[in-house]
Order: C-alpha cells, then structure tokens, then sequence
C-alpha cells in the first residue's frame, strides 16, 4: 500500500474502512452475487451508523468535509468485498451529493444530504435510457411544466441502486426548442411521488446492488425539485462525471486486489515439479506484472485526486478522470485474468472468489460512460492543452531538433 503518501488521519480513515469491510459477513457477500439480496440497505445503513457515507460532504449536512484523497482511500477497502459495495456506495454517497453541495439550495442540502449521510436515506442517478447511455444529451425522458410542477414521463434503465433509492437523481428534457445541451433539468424525485422501480436484469456479476429499471409514468415533481437551473443541467451533468468516472476507477483497484492476495498466496503453496510455482518465472511474472499494474494505478489515481482537490483546470481534471477511468479499469481487468491465470484451473472454479472478481470486473470497463468515451475525452481534452501550449512558447519546441528540420519543401501537410 501507499502509506508513504498518506497522512496519520488518513491512514486512521483507511483502517475504518477497514474495520468495515472485515465486518460484513461471508454469507452477506454470497447472497448478494445470489441476487438473495437485492440492495445493501443494511450495509449502507451501518456505513451511516460509523460516519463513513458522504465522507466530502460538508460537517453541517453530516459529512467529515474531507476531498478526494481521502475518497479513494476509503474506497478502495470498501470495495474488497465486492464491486458491487463500492457501487452503491458511491451512487449514494458521492455522486448524487456531489449535485446536490454544488447546486442545490440550502433546504435541499439539509433535506437530500442529512438522511443520506446518516444511511437513513438512499439515492440513485438516473441517466442511461433504453436507446443508450453515452449519449448524454439524447435522452428522451420529457419533463413538461404545468403550474409550477413538472410532469415526469420516460424511463432509465441499468440504475445502480434503483430498487433501493428513497431518491432519484434525474435528468429531463424540459425545452425541446433549444439544442439539448440547452435544454434539459436535473431533478431531485422521491419514490413516493410514484416513481415506478422493476429489478428486472440478470447481471453476469455485480448483482445485489438494486440495478434496476425505473419508469416515470406521469409523475407530478414539484419546482423544488429542480436542482440547479431550469434547463441548466449541463454543467451539473459535467461536474457530476467527477465522482462518477473518477470514484469507478479509484474503487476498481479495491475490488481486483484480493484477486491478486489470493493468487500470490496460492503461487507460494501451490508445487509442481516438485516445487512452489511461484518458483518459475511463468507464474511470478505474470504476479509482478499484476502488482506493477495496481501501483501504476494507484499512482495515477492519487495523482488526480490531487489535481481536482487543488482546484487544477478543469480540462485537466477531466482529462486525468476520464483517462484515469479507462485505464485503471482495464490494467485492473487484466490483474483479475492474470491471478485466474496463476491459479489455473481452479481460479475457474468457485472454491475461489477470482471468478465472482473477473465477472465484477467487466463492469468497470462499461458502465458511467464506455471506456471508448473516455478515450474520445481524452483527446478531446490534450489536443486543447497543446493547443494551449503553442500559443503560451515557454516549452522548448523540438520538432527543429532534427537535422534537416528546416527543409519546408519536407514537411508537406495537404
């Protein structure tokens, strides 16, 4: 672990976590991959119980007031047990009280923030639709005025915590006249204003975390809902990709490390040939080739959680989310494939959680936006930084670092 990096508070945040992780029961972890367990609601409410939910949110709204270095610290042992833990403890804990500290009003923090830091409450972010999830500004769900409500019609689907939620972070189109970025409101819905929750997926792993299909069937939302602007969700949804890309790859590293505890103890006991395999090179590489992967990592994740708790330009928050999400995720995919493939053909099995692992693992790479979108961002984002870079001449250019760098009639662009 990091703790050279880390502050004696922080390490005592780490060990809570902990301390947490250890209590859950195996048979609270099995019956959740059995889907026996729909929602963690005892989970949650006990991680509300230790002060351990909402750990960014500000102290007057039940938060410890703590940033981003803190978040991941935690997270990462909350997720030992489990993706799915992390999951729905960040939708509840991070994402959604992100939206509300940022741009509700002071009755809805009070209202929205207090309930779920204690874990008395939960919330869900309704974002991705039946047509798609990448694509934000498509969505379909209609929110129509009449009087000073909101008439709610349309559905999300694939929402993490959705059979749990007592809140429903949403987005709708509230003006189609305008381009859609120009258009759409987020909203605060309660479930007993009638929203409508089917847990309806057979999930290949991360299952028990309430992913569910929620429908708005005419449901009448009052304009206190409204969180932000009317037709103001834009840069809500924007400041919102923080938590949601940057707490999905920073709690990977969680989910996939026992993955690789569990392979390295088994290379040291496990012989053939007459000896432990961790003896030949072909099993102890492909471990420190995995523990190179998790570092690496973890290195980028601490390093961003700096940069968006200095308040560093927020392209290159987004840049470092949106590629920290890509690749974090993936070299934790390829941890989860190297510690099955160290166990062979009983990592196959179920005599060994590394199969529930590798099935918990395909999400990250899918799910808050494909790792392909972040690829796109992430361009997106360094093109401009260049750009930018050009124009401020305090770096050395080396493209004339080259012999015949000045022969123009060499550099022919069209």
């Amino acid at each position: 672990m990091f703790e050279f990096t880390m502050t004696p508070e922080q390490i005592a945040l780490r060990d809570e976590a902990r301390e947490l992780a250890k209590s859950v029961s195996r048979e609270y972890i099995l019956d959740m991959d059995a889907d026996k367990i729909k929602y963690p609601k005892e989970y949650l409410q006990e991680c509300g119980k230790r002060n351990l939910i909402g750990l960014r949110v500000p102290k007057e709204y039940g938060g410890r007031g703590l940033g981003w270095e803190e978040d991941i610290i935690a997270l990462e042992e909350i997720c030992v047990n489990g993706y799915m833990f992390g999951c729905t403890y960040g939708v509840t804990g991070d994402v959604v009280p992100e939206a509300i500290v940022h741009f509700g009003t002071e009755e809805q923090k009070k209202k929205y923030l207090i309930p779920i830091c204690k874990g008395e409450k939960f919330a869900a972010e309704c974002l991705t639709e039946p047509r798609g999830g990448s694509d934000f500004f498509g969505a379909t769900t209609v929110a129509t005025r009449d009087g000073d409500d909101f008439i709610l019609n349309g559905q999300k689907r694939f929402i993490v915590g959705g059979e749990g939620a007592d809140f429903f972070l949403v987005y709708a189109r509230t003006n189609p006249d305008v381009p859609a970025h120009m258009g759409m409101t987020c909203f605060m819905v309660e479930k007993e204003m009638g929203v409508k929750t089917e847990y309806v997926y057979g999930l290949m792993g991360c299952r028990g975390g309430g992913t569910a299909r929620v429908v708005f069937d005419n449901v009448r939302v009052p304009k206190e809902a409204v969180i932000g602007e009317v037709d103001g969700a834009t840069p809500i949804f924007y400041q919102m990709m923080i938590p949601e890309r940057f707490g999905t790859a920073a709690m990977t590293i969680g989910a996939v490390r026992p993955a690789l505890e569990i392979a390295t103890d088994y290379s040291t006991k496990r012989k053939a040939f007459g000896r432990p395999i961790n003896k030949f090179q072909g099993v102890s590489f492909k471990i420190a080739d995995a523990v190179t992967k998790l570092d690496s990592s973890r290195s980028l994740m601490y390093v961003t959680a700096k940069a968006v708790d200095s308040g560093a330009h927020p392209d290159l928050c987004r840049r470092l989310v949106s590629e920290g999400k890509k690749f974090v995720t993936e070299q934790c995919w390829d941890v989860a494939n190297l510690s099955m493939q160290v166990m062979g053909g009983i990592g196959y099995t179920d005599v060994y959680p590394v199969e529930k692992i590798l099935r918990d693992m395909r999400l990250s790479m899918i799910w808050v936006g494909t790792n392909e979108i972040m690829s796109v961002i992430t361009q997106h984002e360094w093109y401009k930084e260049r750009k930018r870079e050009l124009e401020n001449t305090t770096k050395r250019n080396s493209e004339f670092d080259a012999i015949n760098a000045f022969i123009e009639d060499e550099k022919i662009y069209e």
